[in-house]
Order: structure tokens, then sequence, then C-alpha cells
């Protein structure tokens, strides 16, 4: 979101499970980047990030798959520094940062805060999702301000049966710039 803001675009970030299916369904539809999570297709919603050392092999190969047909891929993470790490060494472009641990007790933010600087020592891209709302996210974007991109689905949609769609967008891309606004002042 913050991306696709900031530059008059839009992104088409396809997120799931990369069984041979969602592989096929990724390579023959064009979107700019491919987020892999390691949840069972049937699962309802995501609750944990990759073990990224055990199953190494099995991303490294659909990774380089999806980067020789011209995606971006991110690999959904647990806030582990060594997460991050693995992700670069395989090839990942990207971490996103799962969030619903933050999103029930923001003391855990620091664990965020040193994943994301390892992976800003490793040079790869740092996104985030799960359970942000307007409540929490100016304050993980002024912790983490190399985020580059957020994934809301569930709290902008509550929001905006009470708001509206334009006031409901209009209030994350505030919190967003109040969390910039906030990591430079700091």
């Amino acid at each position: 979101m913050m991306k696709a803001e900031q530059q008059g675009d839009i992104e088409f970030n396809i997120e799931g499970y990369p069984d041979p299916e969602f592989i096929t369904l990724v390579t023959k539809h064009k979107c700019d980047q491919v987020t892999l999570v390691p949840d069972d297709p049937n699962q309802k919603t995501s609750d944990h990030g990759w073990d990224i050392p055990a199953r190494r092999e099995y991303l490294k190969d659909i990774i380089k798959k999806l980067k020789d047909n011209g995606r971006r891929v991110s690999l959904f993470i647990d806030p582990v520094p060594s997460m991050a790490d693995a992700a670069a060494e395989i090839g990942a472009d990207r971490i996103e940062l799962y969030t619903g641990p933050y999103a029930l007790d923001t003391k855990l933010l620091p664990d965020y805060v040193a994943t994301a600087e390892a992976a800003n020592k490793c040079a790869i891209g740092i996104n985030a999702g799960h359970d942000l709302n307007l409540d929490n996210l100016a304050k993980f974007i002024a912790a983490i301000p190399t985020c580059a991109e957020v994934s809301i689905g569930h709290a902008i949609t509550a929001d905006a049966l009470n708001m509206g769609w334009p006031a409901a967008v209009s209030a994350y891309i505030a919190a967003i710039h109040y969390g910039q606004r906030s990591a430079k002042a700091a």
C-alpha cells in the first residue's frame, strides 16, 4: 500500500501456499509480487511464518522458478532475525513480517525491529501484515520506517463499514504517513 500510494500506481500481489496449483496460477497470471505463506491450503488465515531452514531446498527451487518468471518473491516469516538472513540466502526479494502477535502485544515490537534490521543488512525488502489496524499501524511504521508495504484486509474492511471506503483508506494512509513522520523526527 505504501509503495503504490507514493508512486501513484497499483501493484498486484498474490499470496498463498506454494502448491503446484498455486505456482501455475502465479506464473500464468501477471503479478508484481508473490508472497509465499506456509499455511495449509485449507487453512482460513495465516498463523505462523516459514521455518526456512527446514524447508530450504523446497523454497529455494520455488523462488528460482518464480523469479525466472519475472516475479518478486516475498516470504512470510515470524519476527526472528535468522529467518530474514535465511530468506536472503535462498533468493527471496522480501520478507513479510507476520504481525499477528504484535497486534496482540505491542511490547513485542523490538523483535520486529531486530528482524527488520537483519533484513536491511541482507538488502532485502520488508513487508508486514496480519491484524494491523488504526491502533497499531503508525507505531509499527515509526519503528520500522523501511517497511515497503503493509497488507491490511480485515481491519480496513471493518473500518470501511463504519466510515465508508474513502474515509477508511484515507485514515490508513494518514496512519502510515504519521508513522513515517514520527520515524524521521526520532
